[in-house]
């Protein structure tokens, strides 16, 4: 079975076709912005132009709009091709990708969030997440990590901050998504935007 994997995230973007777990081929792309102008040209470019049975994408947290762009690519491609879309977290996949060779290693990411903000998740030997995504303040995010070895975009810092541990400064990657435990990748293709809304209905204020 081909499956296409897409990263919108952060401000990298990547797609991956994989054959079972194989890899076919792949691309990984720091951006920042214009992900909208590249990731349909960049699946374009693989082979088939991507086409898979399958299409994995990741739900966030991280930016609203490249969460947005990914996700509704992966849905109108699966309509296109009659194939199955699955979601995946994408803490669970730097995590992942942190324990690579390290599979008894417990891990906390902390990723770049909003307004100021960190996420922050703990994951255990195995890589089940160990309660739920956090979007906190620096010096509360450094406080909530529980695990020495710390990745993401801001492990470097909430390390620094902290005074203690290992960095692995990691961006999801498609590309790697088989290291991904099985139990991560679902049916579920709702974002995770790991915060509330920063718009408010009339009334909500005053509450």
């Amino acid at each position: 079975m081909r499956t296409l994997a897409i990263d919108c995230s952060t401000e990298a973007c990547s797609v991956a076709l994989f054959e079972g777990e194989a890899l076919v081929a792949g691309d990984w792309r720091l951006l920042g912005r214009g992900h909208a102008e590249h990731l349909v040209p960049m699946i374009a470019a693989l082979p088939d132009h991507g086409k898979a049975q399958r299409v994995a994408v990741s739900r966030g947290p991280g930016s609203f709009t490249g969460l947005r762009i990914g996700l509704a690519a992966a849905r109108g491609l699966a309509l296109g091709w009659s194939a199955e879309v699955l979601g995946y977290p994408t803490l669970a996949l730097v995590a992942a990708m942190a324990r690579e060779g390290k599979e008894d290693t417990p891990v906390s990411v902390a990723m770049t969030g909003g307004h100021g903000e960190w996420f922050v998740q703990d994951f255990a030997v195995g890589g089940a997440p160990q309660g739920e995504i956090a979007s906190l303040l620096p010096e509360a995010a450094a406080a909530a990590a529980r695990h020495e070895l710390i990745a993401g975009t801001q492990a470097e810092a909430l390390v620094a901050l902290r005074g203690r541990g290992t960095a692995l400064p990691l961006r999801p990657d498609a590309r790697r998504l088989p290291l991904l435990p099985e139990a991560c990748l679902t049916r579920e293709i709702a974002p995770l935007y790991g915060r509330g809304p920063d718009a408010r209905l009339p009334g909500e204020a005053r509450r």
